[in-house]
């Protein structure tokens, strides 16, 4: 007997996992605002050295304007702005009347800087300076969130495998409120790295917890209709960050407004129910036995919830010892898991790395910043909306290669596209972000279909690990622009065709039963017998599901 067979009689898509669904939708809406929130509290707007003390009290600058003060005191760049780090060493007054300043002395800023706030009021660099020969420390904040996320991402996979998947959410929600919400009250850099560190570290939890345990309780059918609504909540919350981040203008209230939802998702965590499978997994089959009769009763099959007995659950072909804890060994132990491992790991590092890179350069299309943020947003749901009704015609596969290649080809075309031309530039830039959108969407679904059961958390804290490691590097990749404009794009347009052609190598899942443990990935788990092969035509042996490579 399989799990999907007792699934499709309690209903694998009811009102059971319609709630669940909704509920878990709500704790992801805060992921996105974090992942990108570095894009407003980190932004550097217009500044110039402060002048403000050099009149002192021996009235230095007279009765000269504001603006003429600025013309004596700050070089003017080629592009005609002041310098936003050099002042002259002194007083140019004859720049009033010639504006010829070659040769003149400059130096470095003296008394710190005046911003300007018209479009932020607050950022982490005006608040701390961060700019000039602090500029590198302003950056480093993304990639030291994202090095947290993936240390994160592979202790929260573990920890669910081993504890269980509504535990750690519970875990990734708690601490991930609370550090996101320290953060906004550091009083230092230093200290608001390390929380933004720790807040990474925590909130990923919350996305390779919660979409394993969607996938977990639905039916075969339905998975990919999962998958989508799953990463819609990703692309609400990315299209709802700049309509927040316009309102809210300072980065401290701007943490702690897009951290607030947290609050909502640790509420309604209670109604949360434990994924079946793992529980069946680890041998807690009064658990499961509990969860299934909630589920069949909630779906209104209260007739098969009181045939739903623990001994049926024994039924449940595993292969392997129930008692066993799992780790991340177990991803190399054996050498069809370690070359699953291989493929999804640069499968995923080179969808991330496409991905952010896209998302991190928001100013590239010559627009509005939080209207590029926006479009960015916008296009995920046609391209996800999109991805629904091609699983079933071209599988999980081929969708994936397809969304890497055109999102790889994306980038290239640009290099080719003149600069003042930027409406094509906007065109050719949001539908390389949709495909990388499409491949994102995709990973996570297909993913969590190829690893069993017993590892499906690992595997997924391996692969998110993969991921983060992509993303944390990406803002290094966009830095080389200071080398060659067309670098970059060259750069993260390879890593998604190298990407694409490794995807290919991995089977097929489309309409074939989750594999439950590491022998069904071997081939090498027990025979199926005959009643058990024939109970459902979509449920495929063990051995077919890993020899589909072709």
């Amino acid at each position: 007997m399989k799990f999907e067979d007792l699934l499709s009689e309690i209903n694998g898509f009811g009102r059971f996992q319609k709630t669940v669904l909704f509920i878990t939708f709500v704790g992801r809406f805060t992921l996105p605002c974090h992942f990108l929130l570095n894009n407003y509290i980190a932004a550097i707007p217009s500044h110039h050295c402060d002048i403000s003390s050099l009149d002192g009290d021996d009235g230095l600058f007279g009765n000269l304007s504001l603006e003429e003060r600025l013309t004596v005191s700050v070089p003017v760049m080629e592009s005609g702005k002041l310098s936003s780090c050099q002042m002259f060493s002194e007083p140019q007054f004859h720049l009033l009347v010639n504006s010829n300043s070659t040769g003149a002395p400059t130096v470095q800023c003296q008394n710190g800087w005046v911003y300007d706030n018209t479009t932020f009021t607050s950022t982490i660099a005006t608040q701390w300076d961060l700019v000039c020969e602090n500029r590198g420390l302003n950056k480093a904040t993304t990639t030291i969130f994202f090095v947290g996320v993936m240390f994160g991402a592979m202790m929260f996979g573990s920890l669910s495998d081993r504890y269980g998947r509504k535990t750690t959410l519970l875990i990734s929600y708690l601490t991930a409120m609370v550090f996101a919400m320290s953060s906004a009250f550091a009083s230092s850099f230093i200290m608001f790295a390390v929380l933004r560190f720790f807040t990474g570290f925590s909130i990923t939890g919350i996305v390779i917890v919660s979409s394993v345990l969607n996938v977990e309780w639905v039916d075969i059918e339905r998975r990919k209709l999962v998958g989508v609504i799953d990463s819609l909540g990703w692309s609400f919350g990315y299209m709802l960050l700049p309509w927040i981040a316009y309102g809210v203008r300072d980065w401290r209230y701007l943490t702690i407004a897009v951290t607030s939802p947290l609050a909502i998702a640790i509420i309604t965590w209670r109604w949360i129910p434990e994924s079946a499978r793992w529980l069946i997994a680890s041998g807690q089959l009064d658990k499961a036995h509990y969860f299934l009769k909630q589920c069949a009763s909630k779906n209104r099959r209260e007739g098969v919830a009181s045939k739903i007995k623990p001994e049926t659950l024994s039924c449940i072909v595993m292969t392997e010892k129930v008692q066993r804890k799992y780790s991340y060994v177990d991803l190399v132990r054996t050498p069809k898991m370690r070359r699953l491992a291989a493929l999804t790991g640069f499968t995923w590092y080179g969808v991330a790395s496409t991905y952010y890179g896209i998302s991190f350069n928001i100013a590239g299309f010559g627009l509005d910043l939080y209207l590029n943020q926006f479009l960015y947003g916008f296009i995920e749901f046609p391209a996800k909306i999109c991805l629904y009704f091609l699983f079933d015609k071209m599988g999980r596969r081929r969708i994936q290669v397809g969304a890497l290649l055109f999102a790889g080809l994306s980038l290239v075309i640009n290099l080719f596209i003149p600069k003042d031309q930027w409406i094509v530039r906007t065109v050719v830039s949001v539908l390389g972000k949709g495909f990388s959108s499409a491949s994102f969407t995709t990973a996570v679904l297909y993913s969590s279909e190829l690893y069993p059961t017993v590892v499906r958390q690992n595997g997924m804290g391996y692969n998110s690990f993969m991921a983060r490691l992509g993303v944390a590097i990406a803002p290094l990749i966009l830095l080389l622009e200071d080398m060659s404009n067309t670098l970059p794009q060259v750069i993260l347009g390879s890593i998604a065709v190298v990407a694409a052609l490794l995807a290919r190598l991995l089977p097929e899942t489309q309409g074939r039963c989750l594999p439950e443990t590491i022998e069904d990935i071997e081939g090498t788990g027990k025979t199926r017998n005959k009643d058990e092969l024939s109970t459902d035509n979509k449920c495929k042996t063990s051995q077919k599901y890993v020899g589909n490579t072709g």
